[in-house]
């Protein structure tokens, strides 16, 4: 039952809803006012129906609402139109465009006058209940197309900086509420950039770029009467340059609130070059006494006056700042807003310039005034102008954006200060004039009668050399040694840069008027001829030093007597190295000639004989670094030593001579000098010393061997030993370069032939024993590195016997440095007796049967005594007592 009632209630709600849907048809809101000759287009679409999506339109109109209607078109009958409209429906004047499923438009690509009336959309019925409307109307009024636009043309050619007067007339005929506006554009290429733009509404729309230069005021709009209109652009440049265009249009506001655009004009105005700035700014510097004259010669004190003078086609439009400059320095400058300002330098140039002063004298002209010039004041003078432009209006606060259109140098007018340059002489002489090579070296340059010497100026000095004929280069160039400018600053020579650096040689100052030039340590290419250029130096007009005038001192020649240094060395032998594994030790001296303080590097060479190839052993750096050569074995470095044994004697030592070190040896020393300490070695002269020879044979060490024992004759069970003992003689190696192979023999018989080894130790100590039918056992000990011990523990009678030790050397070669086996050594032999001991044979046995026989004999004593007192006793029968009672308790 429950479910029957809500069966009900869905059915009831289904066809509530159904019946609450009705048809709606709705077109674009009218009227709609339209231009003549412009398109036209109408939407009509359908809601809240029923049947397929897709809704299929009819599009009716007629000339009044009560006239018949005439077919127009439809979007399921191709033959619906009317035959007064079917040509304009084939050529696509009037078409419908489905736009949705249930939306379409109606277009009129041309509209006519004879097109006005009302027009209807209607909507045929897919409902299965009619409901709703199913047609909606709109009225269309079809206005002749009255707007003319009327631009008047611009100045083809304006200067930059000036304004732009753009006037434009756009009218139409109002017959209908219908509403204009007008619009400017500049075209550049094929694109158009909209400027700004007024109406419909009466508001103002700016393009992109120029919403800034409107707000500023540099674009402004003048409404007119009459449909006139103007457009001001204050202040251009090149950037407003192009063809400028003025566009109309017509519009209406429909009831939906929407305006539209009903019909439009462009017309071009005229195309608008603008002259930069640049092009005709001019700018020139003269002398207010000789306009023509481009130079003038003024004495110290006087007044110098320029003037600059400007002309420009816009000159009215532009805002300047005037700079004058002196050799391309700032000296004074007005800025556009009129205010000076001085460019002097604030160091010690100001004091020594004429005071400069900037004023505006005319509309186009200024006036440049420097008082009490000096030489400094003398230079190129020009006239610098920079042409402003102000971008937009100037803001409440009074300041504006401005852009520098061009810019402009007058050609220079050079300025003369007479003045009388600095005079004097002088004098080079030596302080230390060298008698050999290394010894120091110190020239004066003096200056002296000083003459127009102005305050303020300083001197510096040149140094050159001239190397004399046969030494170093050709004699006829001169090196420059170094420069001491007036500042004081040093600039060295190319070929004296290092020297200067490193402190070998030095230029000063001593005095104000003297000059000097050292040498610590003078060398042979420092000989020749020596001038000192003696410059005077003064503030120039830009605060710089300049060099004034120079004059060159009379040549002074420095020479001596060279001599050659000399090196003699001597070697000797200290050790005699007569036998392998031997020290050999020489030492080298040296004598030096014409050689001040020095320093040695030295080379330890070999070779085998005087014609085989010469070997470097050791190097001895002049710092005292020692370096093995090429030919040192890296395994004996530890046995080469070079010292340095005194202030010209090195010693070079060889341990552990081998047969390869048998040759020829001998010092290579070479003497270096040093300018300074600190500085790098110089070489002065090198000699290789006398040979020292290594000639020695190599024989070998020699062996002895021996056995002795501790006892001949032993017991069994006791233990025997055996000493072999080893001898070395000749050229006896150390204890760790020797080691023994010892084998132990042993003969049953007295000089019996057949031998059978007993036990070895190798010579790396490792102990080998043999197979033996004797329970006794045997071991080897070493009691130093020349004697072994044979043990023989628990002997019996069985180890009775001849024994004899055999022993093969090994020693380290001193020559070869290498192991080498000598001889093999074999002992003499020694006989070992093991007695047989009667007594202690028998008395254990004899001790243990005496010992029984008692035990017998005591036990067989015992044993009777037992018997017979058993044997012997009494056994008479003792009656037992009939009464029971009484035996138990006399019990």
């Amino acid at each position: 039952m429950k479910m029957d009632n809500y069966l009900l209630t869905l059915v009831f709600g289904l066809s509530m809803l159904g019946g609450c849907l009705a048809r709606v048809v709705t077109v674009s809101p009218g009227p709609l006012i339209r231009v003549e000759g412009q398109p036209v287009s109408i939407r009509c679409d359908v809601n809240d129906y029923m049947g397929p999506r897709e809704q299929d339109f009819e599009w009716m109109m007629s000339k009044d609402g009560n006239a018949p209607r005439i077919k127009i078109i439809s979007t399921f009958d191709t033959s619906y139109s009317h035959a007064s409209l079917s040509k304009r429906v084939a050529s696509g004047d009037i078409s419908v465009v489905r736009l949705t499923d249930n939306e379409v438009e109606l277009k009129i690509a041309e509209v006519k006058a004879q097109d006005a009336g009302f027009y209807w959309c209607q909507t045929p019925s897919t409902d299965s209940v009619i409901s709703g409307n199913y047609e909606a109307q709109v009225q269309l009024i079809v206005i002749p197309n009255t707007l003319k636009v009327s631009p008047q043309t611009p100045p083809p050619v304006v200067p930059e900086g000036s304004d732009i007067t753009l006037s434009c007339n756009v009218t139409r005929e109002l017959t209908h509420p219908t509403y204009l506006s007008v619009t400017w554009l500049l075209k550049k290429g094929a694109t158009s950039e909209e400027i700004l733009t007024f109406g419909p509404q009466g508001g103002v729309v700016t393009g992109q770029k120029y919403a800034r230069r409107y707000a500023d005021g540099g674009v402004r709009l003048v409404p007119g009467k009459n449909g006139l209109f103007e457009l001001v652009i204050s202040r251009v440049t090149t950037s407003d340059e192009g063809i400028y265009e003025c566009n109309g249009t017509e519009w209406t506001h429909e009831n939906t609130g929407k305006w539209v655009k009903i019909v439009e004009k462009t017309k071009e105005m005229g195309t608008v070059a603008v002259t930069p700035t640049g092009q005709s700014l001019s700018v020139k510097a003269s002398s207010s006494s000789s306009p023509s004259a481009a130079s003038l010669l003024l004495s110290p004190g006087d007044t110098l006056t320029l003037l600059c003078s400007v002309a420009a086609d816009n000159l009215p439009s532009l805002a300047l700042e005037v700079t004058w400059l002196a050799d391309g320095r700032d000296i004074i400058t007005m800025d556009r807003s009129g205010v000076v300002i001085s460019n002097t330098s604030s160091s010690g140039a100001q004091a020594k310039r004429g005071e400069a002063s900037l004023e505006r004298t005319g509309y186009e002209e200024y006036r440049l005034a420097v008082r009490g010039v000096s030489g400094e004041d003398g230079g190129a003078y020009s006239c610098r102008i920079r042409a402003f432009i102000e971008k937009g209006g100037r803001s409440a606060g009074g300041g504006g954006r401005w852009h520098m259109a061009a810019e402009k140098t007058s050609s220079p007018v050079t300025v003369k200060v007479s003045q009388i340059k600095p005079s004097f002489s002088l004098n080079l002489e030596p302080i230390l004039n060298p008698q050999m090579t290394a010894e120091p070296t110190e020239l004066a340059c003096h200056v002296t009668n000083i003459t127009h010497f102005p305050p303020g100026s300083r001197l510096g000095v040149t140094w050159e050399h001239t190397t004399l004929p046969g030494i170093g280069d050709d004699p006829q160039t001169s090196h420059p040694i170094g420069t001491l400018d007036g500042q004081g600053n040093l600039l060295p020579g190319a070929m004296y840069s290092d020297r200067l650096k490193s402190g070998v040689m030095s230029l000063s100052r001593v005095q104000p008027n003297t000059f000097k030039l050292r040498f610590l340590r003078t060398q042979e290419i420092d000989m020749g001829e020596y001038v000192c250029a003696v410059s005077a130096w003064s503030v120039s007009s830009q605060g710089d030093m300049v060099k004034t005038v120079e004059h060159n001192s009379s040549p002074l020649t420095v020479r001596w007597d060279t001599k050659r240094p000399t090196l003699n060395v001597v070697a000797k032998r200290i050790r005699e190295a007569s036998a392998g594994g031997a020290t050999f030790e020489m030492s080298c001296a040296v004598t030096t000639e014409n050689l001040g303080e020095a320093g040695y590097s030295v080379l330890i060479q070999s070779q085998e004989s005087l014609e085989s190839n010469v070997r470097t052993i050791m190097t001895l750096s002049p710092d005292n670094v020692v370096q093995h050569g090429g030919a040192t074995d890296p395994n004996r470095r530890d046995s080469l030593v070079l010292t340095k044994s005194g202030p010209a004697e090195f010693r070079f030592r060889l341990s552990g001579v081998q047969l390869s070190d048998r040759g020829f040896y001998w010092c290579d020393i070479t003497a270096w000098t040093k300018q300074q300490p600190g500085q790098t070695w110089t070489k002065a002269t090198s000699s290789e010393s006398n040979k020292v020879r290594i000639d020695f044979q190599e024989n070998g060490p020699s062996f002895s061997i021996d056995i002795q024992s501790d006892a001949s004759t032993v017991y069994p069970w006791q233990t025997a030993k055996m000493k072999c003992s080893l001898s070395v003689s000749g050229s006896s190696p150390k204890t760790d370069d020797l080691a023994y192979e010892v084998r132990w023999f042993f003969t049953r018989l007295r000089g019996g032939a057949t031998t059978t080894q007993v036990a070895s130790v190798d010579r790396f100590g490792v102990v080998r024993k043999e197979d033996r039918n004797s329970s006794s056992d045997v071991s080897i000990e070493r009691d130093d590195t020349h004697t072994y011990m044979l043990n023989i523990h628990g002997t019996q009678d069985s180890d009775s016997g001849e024994y004899h030790c055999v022993a093969t050397p090994w020693y380290l070669s001193a020559s070869t440095g290498a192991w080498t086996q000598a001889g093999e050594l074999t002992s003499s032999r020694i006989f070992l007796t093991v007695r047989f001991a009667v007594w202690d044979s028998l008395k254990l046995p004899l001790l243990y049967g005496v010992s029984a026989s008692i035990g017998v004999g005591l036990f067989s004593l015992v044993l009777g005594l037992v018997c017979a007192q058993c044997c012997c006793r009494n056994t008479t029968h003792t009656p037992r007592s009939r009464n029971k009672l009484m035996d138990l308790e006399m019990d």
